[in-house]
């Protein structure tokens, strides 16, 4: 069904989106053999301004997902240091996950996680209970090693790592203590550690281990002597070398790469830990832990701050709090931009709460994130920050309520409560909205209706989509009203690490930056991804334990985040022609965590044959178990995938050079989840069509256009689907028309006509060097043999700098090789007109110096 976007202002005129007309080589099909080159022009008007580029044009996302924190960014090195795992994050946790007993020289005891009156403080609930029985020998010791993270802790010969740890002991006199650092075979790594503990209240005790070799497996062990019981909580193992050699800092690689972007933005915490399960505090009775992150829950001393069960599935310390934050924000030089949670929760949880008093609470809490941001140390949040190290103001400017709100309406009436109070008191905080997580659709067009209408300064848009939707919509931006809104583009990325889906996005972000005027911020996402614990994928840097590397979506970002320009010069580009044939393939049927039966396929051409035909009276045989997933059988003479847990279980039948026909079937969903999965143009499991009836949880519909693995949105709306009812099932095909039909009614209908343009281009100029970026992605198999028209204006240099990347379109940057990286170099001949040649799959950065007359 049509979809409004938002209207084009008639007083701004658009500076470069005309293309000029070439005659062109045609661009290959995917797979075929290199062509030869193909001929564009590439015209610059250097008399003209385009919008100015703003220095926080980029920016980087950050969300602890993937353990992007605990195990990640974050420098500690022990795993659940404070006992707090519990089936709560994860249903397979306890409060001793990554922990196991050890005992020596005839030693015995009993270790368990107690949460009693005895805690270190009443947020940090659980700790360690050692009793020893004394026996065994004068150096017996029983305790607990922890395996840190991945393969173990990570350390390098001669570095040093500070140990510390809260005790207490009810012996008399007093608890030997020993910890030890080795490997998993007990070779030791340093020099053991010994320390007393005395008395029976909480005393932190610390120390410093120096590593005597390099290992990936390391060990930490931290046992006691003697007998009685001893109570240990917070076990902590930091590397001295954290980022700036900060105290509770972050991991130093990590860091530096992210700072090797320079950039302009940090957004933080999330993404869907903002906006997900409950919104209560971390108090009693209940202490709950499945709750939005809040921010004054991650402040003051790391041990008296809460723990949280991550949306993603594992505990989340809070260690890397609201300070850690703002603090590594202003390190690398980038703006802070939070986001709190605006009591509408989405990411598939889509309620609202409706509690004004908690309400209240929250728009309280956010004027308290502004003065413990920018009040003076006077003030009581102020000075939490200054006594947390950091007296002078962080300078926060920018502020987002909320994240991926699936329900506008609620969102945008309890975001007039966040924005009034901000504005009353911080009429200098710019308020950020949102538009929901699809680029597209029902939410997205009434999220942007109540933005417009509300008067909000700028709105968050999220998409996450094919490497073809990425080609296809450079110009997505251009008819956006220059009157409302401006836009904040706070999380995308295409779907998948190969550096295909690097082109497809470098493509993209030449319209983001030649509509810098309306867009003006935006943030490739997620950042971070541990290998060990991968929730999602793409991400832009990979680690373990012990290595970091750049995705090939890195390097692209590096190469616009420290290329960006001042402003936009006018140009124009010839364009790609393309042959469009109709939409061919097989046809399908699938489900997702749902048990669902089929019946009645049939196939009938645009003429009216039968094509297939198919009541299951005589079994399946006619049909391929393509995605190996479910459990598919005929019975009652139905098709039934019975696995309620399975996902994505496609199975194909029909000709793949199918045409335009008329797709019927009968469904009906037995339980689960969602709904049907009914497919067509299939070409393969990464290539087709699908109807995604009862979708997302059985909260909306859609179908969705699979390409290369990657999807995008066609059209969809709020239909859901009822258990044990048979829905008659309908979807014509005609050319690229396709219109689909639920019992007997019009659903809705599209046409898939886009053109995915391999060859983008768009020209800034850097006013401190006095140069022009004329930056080229040339995303197909053939080179691109392109005359570049500098125009009239000051003569330039007959020199130019390079900065390319180029490769395999597969290919993907792991830790041990890095086929995608930046190649620079030094071109002759430049003039006010030449000629290059574009490599094939290719970002190509071009400085050419402008010279005064």
């Amino acid at each position: 069904m049509p979809r409004t976007r938002p209207r084009p202002s008639p007083l701004i005129p658009l500076l470069t989106g005309a293309l000029l007309a070439g005659t062109l080589a045609a661009a290959p099909a995917a797979g075929a053999p290199a062509a030869g080159p193909a001929d564009y022009t590439l015209a610059v008007d250097r008399t003209r301004n385009g919008p100015e580029i703003g220095e926080r044009m980029y920016g980087v996302f950050y969300e602890d997902i993937n353990r992007a924190a605990d195990g990640g960014l974050y420098a500690e090195l022990v795993q659940n240091r404070s006992f707090e795992y519990a089936p709560a994050d994860n249903p397979s946790y306890t409060g001793l996950t990554a922990w196991t007993g050890t005992a020596t020289g005839g030693a015995t005891g009993t270790a368990r996680v107690v949460d009693d009156e005895h805690r270190l403080n009443e947020r940090n609930r659980n700790h360690l209970r050692l009793d020893l029985d004394g026996t065994g020998g004068a150096g017996a010791r029983y305790g607990v090693t922890n395996t840190g993270y991945n393969s173990g802790i990570a350390v390098e010969e001669g570095e040093k790592y500070d140990f510390s740890v809260w005790a207490r002991t009810g012996a008399r006199r007093g608890t030997p203590l020993t910890v030890t650092l080795h490997d998993a075979s007990g070779r030791a790594l340093a020099a053991p550690l010994r320390r007393t503990v005395r008395g029976d209240d909480w005393t932190k005790y610390t120390g410093t281990l120096t590593a005597r070799a390099t290992g990936t497996e390391g060990r930490l062990t931290v046992a006691a002597g003697g007998a009685g019981t001893l109570r240990l909580d917070m076990v902590s193992l930091f590397p001295r070398d954290t980022y700036k050699g900060r105290a509770n800092g972050l991991r130093k690689d990590l860091a530096e790469k992210i700072a090797a972007l320079e950039p302009g933005f940090l957004r933080f915490p999330g993404g869907c830990l903002v906006n997900t399960g409950s919104h209560q505090a971390y108090e009693a009775p209940g202490w709950e832990r499945r709750r939005s992150y809040q921010w004054k829950d991650t402040v003051g001393p790391v041990e008296e701050r809460a723990v949280n069960a991550n949306f993603w599935g594992y505990n989340q310390s809070y260690g890397l709090g609201y300070y850690e934050y703002f603090q590594f924000a202003e390190d690398i030089g980038a703006m802070p931009l939070p986001v709190v949670p605006a009591l509408v929760t989405g990411c598939g949880e889509n309620r609202a709460t409706d509690d004004p008093g908690l309400l209240r609470r929250h728009v309280a809490d956010t004027l308290d994130l502004i003065e413990f941001a920018n009040g003076p140390v006077t003030s009581t949040w102020g000075a939490l920050r200054a006594e947390m190290g950091h007296p002078e103001p962080f300078g926060l400017t920018h502020l987002a309520v909320g994240n991926e709100e699936n329900l506008p309406d609620a969102y945008y009436e309890r975001l007039a409560a966040f924005r009034e109070a901000v504005e009353a008191e911080h009429p200098e905080i710019t308020v950020i909205a949102n538009s929901g997580p699809d680029d597209t659709g029902a939410v997205f067009d009434r999220a942007w209706e109540l933005a417009r209408a509300s008067g909000v300064e700028m709105v968050d848009e999220h998409y996450y989509n094919s490497p073809s939707w990425f080609l296809e919509n450079n110009e997505r931006y251009d008819s956006y009203d220059r009157h409302g809104p401006e836009v904040f583009l706070g999380e995308y990325a295409s779907q998948d690490n190969r550096f295909r889906n690097s082109l497809a996005e470098a493509a993209f972000m030449t319209g983001l930056e030649r509509n810098a005027d309306i867009v003006k911020m935006a943030a490739y996402a997620p950042l971070l991804a541990n290998t060990g614990y991968v929730q999602w994928s793409p991400d832009l840097i990979w680690f373990d334990n012990a290595r970091s590397w750049g995705s090939t979506s890195y390097e692209t970002q590096k190469l616009f985040m420290t290329n960006t320009g001042d402003r936009v010069v006018p140009s124009r580009a010839s364009s790609t022609p393309v042959a469009r044939g109709p939409i061919t393939g097989a046809i399908g049927l699938s489900t997702w965590a749902t048990s669902a039966a089929y019946d009645d396929v049939r196939v009938v051409s645009a003429d009216g044959a039968e094509l297939f035909a198919d009541d299951f009276s005589g079994g399946a045989d006619r049909w391929t178990e393509a995605a190996g997933r479910g459990s598919w059988a005929v019975e009652g003479g139905a098709y039934v995938q019975s696995d309620t847990a399975a996902e994505d279980t496609l199975v194909t039948a029909g000709d793949p050079d199918w045409r335009d026909y008329d797709l019927h079937v009968k469904a009906t969903k037995r339980e689960g989840r969602e709904g049907f999965l009914i497919a067509f143009g299939v070409k393969d499991t990464g290539n087709h069509y699908w109807w995604n009836l009862g979708g997302w949880n059985n909260t909306r519909s859609a179908v969705e256009k699979s390409a290369g693995g990657g999807k995008q949105t066609m059209i969809e709306d709020g239909t859901v689907i009822e258990t044990g009812r048979t829905y008659d099932i309908r979807i014509e095909v005609r050319g690229r028309q396709v219109t689909l039909y639920l019992d007997g009614r019009e659903w809705g209908s599209f046409t898939d006509d886009a053109v995915a343009e391999p060859f983008r281009q768009v020209v800034a100029r850097d006013e401190a060097t006095g140069e022009l970026i004329v930056k080229v992605v040339n995303a197909q198999e053939a080179p691109a043999r392109t005359r570049i028209d500098l125009g009239p204006g000051a003569a330039v240099g007959p020199t130019a700098r390079l900065t390319v990347l180029r490769g395999d379109p597969d290919a993907v940057n792991t830790a041990d090789e890095r086929p995608i990286g930046p190649e620079e170099s030094v071109i002759d001949g430049v003039d006010t007109a030449f000629a290059h040649t574009f490599p094939p799959h290719s970002i190509t950065f071009m400085r050419i110096a402008e010279r005064t007359r």
